[in-house]
């Protein structure tokens, strides 16, 4: 399945994941034995205060403790700049909350191991299996798909999908520059403009099995007109300054 059994770093950015943060692990590890992947897992604890950190450091893999709280975008570029600084090929982003399930992830990696892509996001709604968010948060990422279309001609149908992998040019790229407020929609701005091949894969994903989500249905506007602004923002910065 691994192209000359290329290292391969799962990413789990986690703050407040006590409840969910050791089954993830676990289940990535049982994917990893049943595959025969080529994997490392390193979570990365935003400045966690409940006992994720705790948790972690009993648990089988590498840890990147934070000693101030950076947010999802800067937590996941400290895994991002480990990997690219450690020889990794591809990065792969789960979120510690449980929504993706560890079984998906040797679909994903088959796919960007084809080398046709760039980047590689699980989709849930390319089929419509599993989880499919809330209402408001649909109403959001579909507004954001438009948004796309208008700002960098690609349709992306789950661009706040946080499962997704990159290859190694996509890590050289995010190791200088990610997005840091609402890193997932952002970043398919950056990709679009800096020409990296995306493409979709249709994952089941499950509800989060801890923790709060910070997005809920009165704070669904505030939320993209926060990410608009934000996306809008990475599109002034980027136009004029990387041209390939």
């Amino acid at each position: 399945m691994t192209k000359q059994r290329a290292k391969i770093l799962v990413i789990i950015p986690c703050f407040n994941e006590e409840a969910s943060i050791k089954q993830l692990v676990g289940d990535i590890q049982n994917v990893k034995k049943q595959y025969d992947l080529p994997i490392d897992i390193l979570v990365v604890n935003d400045c966690s205060k409940d006992n994720t950190l705790e948790v972690v450091k009993s648990l089988d893999c590498l840890c990147l403790d934070l000693p101030v709280n950076l947010g999802i975008g800067g937590g996941m570029q400290s895994g991002y700049k480990y990997a690219f600084r450690n020889g990794y090929e591809y990065a792969v982003q789960m979120d510690g909350d449980g929504q993706h399930p560890a079984i998906e992830l040797p679909k994903l990696l088959k796919e960007a191991l084809l080398e046709q892509s760039d980047v590689i996001i699980g989709s849930r709604f390319l089929e419509g299996k599993g989880f499919q968010s809330s209402f408001f948060r649909r109403l959001g990422i579909n507004y954001f798909k438009w948004l796309n279309r208008i700002l960098i001609g690609r349709t992306i149908h789950d661009s706040t999908s946080g499962f997704r992998v990159f290859n190694h040019k996509t890590l050289e790229i995010v190791n200088q520059y990610y997005p840091d407020e609402y890193p997932e929609p952002e970043a398919i701005v950056l990709f679009g403009l800096r020409n990296l091949k995306m493409k979709e894969i249709p994952v089941e994903m499950c509800e989060r099995q801890g923790g709060v989500s910070s997005i809920h249905s009165l704070r669904a506007v505030y939320y993209m007109l926060k990410v608009t602004l934000g996306i809008i923002f990475v599109y002034i910065r980027i136009k004029g300054k990387w041209k390939t």
